[in-house]
C-alpha cells in the first residue's frame, strides 16, 4: 500500500475512511481495483460483493461509481458487465 493512504485502512486492509482530497482518493481506487482480476468480467452484483469485502464505511455506491468515473474498470453501458481497465497500471497492494 502507497504510504501516506495506510490511515485510510484498518488492519485487515479494508477501507475505513473516504478521503477528502482527490489525489488520495485516486490511490485508493488503484488499490482497491487490484482486488478484481485482470481479463475477467464482473457482474453488478460481483463488483458490489467485491467492494462490500474491502470496505467499512457502508457506502459500496461511492464507491463503484468512483471507481468508474476514475476509469479503473471498464464497463457496458447498461453496468451490466464490469472489467478492470487493462490501461490502468498501478499497483499500491
Amino acid at each position: 500500500m502507497t504510504q501516506g493512504i495506510e490511515r485510510f485502512f484498518d488492519d485487515e486492509g479494508r477501507l475505513k475512511l473516504w478521503p477528502s482530497k482527490q489525489a488520495p482518493r485516486e490511490e485508493v481506487f488503484c488499490y482497491l481495483a487490484q482486488k478484481f482480476d485482470p481479463g475477467r468480467e464482473y457482474s453488478e452484483r460481483e463488483v458490489n460483493a467485491i467492494l462490500e469485502r474491502w470496505h467499512t464505511f457502508q457506502d459500496l455506491f461511492i464507491l463503484r461509481r468512483g471507481l468508474v468515473e476514475s476509469g479503473w474498470p471498464l464497463r457496458l453501458p447498461n453496468g451490466s458487465r464490469y472489467w478492470r481497465n487493462p490501461e490502468k497500471k498501478g499497483d499500491v497492494e
